[in-house]
């Protein structure tokens, strides 16, 4: 298993940087059009909190993207943010040989 030696990005920073300042939007404002907590679209854009399925959700249906962009992004940087996390260990599993 190859892991990239770039740091993970996560959702949030994608959210912030992709959709909100090119829109000149708050995530005050996200949250208040999404419905949901303010400090959720806060702690997500600050890169604090994942995207979870129900704000996956709330994001696709006001950026007209999918559920699942969202939710990809929340699970590249998981996988990737623990493959860091584990990277010695992961080298210890030796891999099963065909037979």
């Amino acid at each position: 298993m190859t892991i990239s030696k770039s740091p993970p990005i996560h959702p949030g920073e994608i959210l912030r940087e992709l959709y909100l300042e090119p829109l000149g939007m708050s995530a005050y404002a996200l949250a208040r059009h999404l419905n949901i907590p303010r400090t959720r679209i806060e702690r997500i854009a600050g890169e604090k909190l994942g995207i979870t399925a129900d704000t996956a959700l709330c994001l696709a249906k006001f950026f007209k993207t999918t559920p699942e962009y969202w939710l990809n992004l929340q699970n590249a940087f998981d996988i990737k943010a623990a493959a860091v996390r584990l990277e010695a260990d992961l080298a210890n599993i030796k891999e099963l040989e065909a037979a």
